[in-house]
This record gives structure tokens, sequence and C-alpha cells, in this order.
């Protein structure tokens, strides 16, 4: 009689088997079938086998089955384990959520640029992508304003190896922004906006604690509205600094800011 190995998929249609991974504390990683994406909370060893809680960038949590192949790090399959009690350091992280690159030095800067409006929206990227930038060697500068947008650009002279990106506070359709934008055509630069009037209101009113932000009538100074109506000092440097101040990470901006401030820095930092 012949003999029949119990498992019959011919060798060519088998899976590889995917890399094992700790499942040590913020480690980002997606679920394979859902497409979560989060920073993984802990481990629980439940009847139905072992189990992974991810946090996501709003604060969310979900609890999934550490099952084989079933999450992606860094877009590559991989099985996700238990740490050991004695595991290796947890990997620690920027602001940004990136793997922070212990010692590392600061890189030459890049002839490229990222441009933003003003110096409050300086503030706020550094303080979240600041170590990111100094190690890849992106250097951010502010415009006071993207009227002369055009002319500015010309001047910089963007080529393959200076690529220029640019964050456009309020770019919706039909606003001023948006047209002078338009205006731009240059293959080298990036132009990118984020939908909120002032960059104060890509941070997260939870993380200030206060249930939104308020509403400023037009013809008003908006930032001198908004301390009008949050019963804040009439001092628009001091607000800022107060909400600066409650920026810890990636989790406290909205994700209409964090998308477009990563797809400025990927392109600058794109091979020439």
């Amino acid at each position: 009689m012949r003999s029949y190995q119990p498992d019959l998929t011919p060798p060519w249609k088998k899976s590889a088997p995917a890399p094992e991974v700790p499942a040590e504390p913020d480690l980002v990683v997606e679920d394979a079938v859902t497409g979560f994406c989060g920073a993984v909370i802990r481990c629980e060893k439940t009847a139905q086998g072992p189990t992974v809680t991810l946090e996501d960038r709003f604060g969310k949590h979900r609890v999934f089955p550490m099952e084989p192949r079933g999450f992606l790090l860094d877009g590559k399959v991989v099985t996700l384990i238990r740490p050991s009690a004695g595991g290796p350091v947890r990997p620690m992280r920027t602001a940004s959520g990136s793997v922070a690159v212990p010692g590392a030095r600061a890189r030459v800067a890049r002839a490229g640029r990222i441009y933003v409006e003003g110096r409050h929206d300086a503030e706020l990227v550094e303080r979240v992508w600041g170590d990111d930038l100094r190690i890849e060697g992106v250097v951010v500068e502010y415009l006071e304003g993207v009227d002369d947008l055009p002319a500015i650009v010309r001047e910089f002279a963007p080529g393959p190896d200076a690529r220029l990106g640019v964050l456009v506070d309020h770019l919706v359709p039909g606003s001023k922004e948006s047209r002078i934008a338009a205006q731009v055509t240059d293959a080298h630069v990036l132009v990118v906006g984020h939908p909120y009037i002032d960059v104060w209101e890509a941070v997260k009113p939870s993380s200030l604690g206060i249930p939104a932000w308020p509403v400023v009538p037009r013809g008003q100074d908006w930032k001198t509205g908004v301390c009008r109506a949050l019963g804040w000092p009439e001092n628009t440097g001091a607000a800022w600094q107060r909400i600066l101040s409650e920026v810890g990470s990636y989790k406290d901006l909205e994700p209409q800011l964090l998308g477009r401030v990563e797809e400025l820095i990927d392109f600058v930092t794109l091979p020439g």
C-alpha cells in the first residue's frame, strides 16, 4: 500500500513561515484582516489562546488573537508571540511614533526643505517630528503666509536633489490658499495642506481639556476670538505656548495634519 503524508499541499503552494516577533509594548503593527493599526498595549493569555491589545493613534483599543501570520510589521507579514520575561528592552519611539535610534547623530542638512506658513506651524512640526527630521537632515522653515508662494518657489529653484515640500493652512476648495497653491506646478515641489483655519485647530480639543474649538464669527481675528471664547487672556503668544505644552506626541494631533506632514517628509527625502 502507498503511504501518504498528512499534508498533501504541493510545496510551491505552501506559505513560507512568517518571522516571529515578540509583541513588546509600543511595537506598532497592523492586523492583517481588518487593517487596524496600533501600538501594542499588552498581551494576555485566555482560554481561546493568547491575545494582543493594540491602541491606534486616536486612543482606540482593540483586542486580536495572536494567530500565525496575523499581523503586518513595516508592511511584512509576521507572527506575534508573547515576549519573554527577560526579553529585550522595548523599543522606544519618537513623538511621531517612529522607532527611535538611540545615539543617532543629526544628518547634514539636505538641499531639500519643508516650508510651513508660520512660526506656530514650525514649532508644532518640530515638537512632534523633530527627532525624525534631524535624522533625515530635513530643515523646516516658515514663510509668514503663502501669498508670495509662487515667487518663493522660483527663488528656491527646486530640482531632483533639492525637493521642496510646502504645508499650507486652510487648503480647501475655493479658498485663497487653494488658488495660490494651484499656481505651483513644478514636479519637484509638493504642496499639501490641512483644512483648519490655523494650525491651532490641528491639536485635538481633548488634549487641551476643551469640548471643541470655538466657532469664531467672520470678520474677527480667529486666534483672538478663540481666546475670548475660551476665557483665556487675549495674548495669542501665551495661548499658543499653552496649547503647545499639551502636545506630547502624534496622538495629540488630528489625522488631517499627521498624514500631510508624513507625506512631505517622504517626498523631500526621496532619492534623487
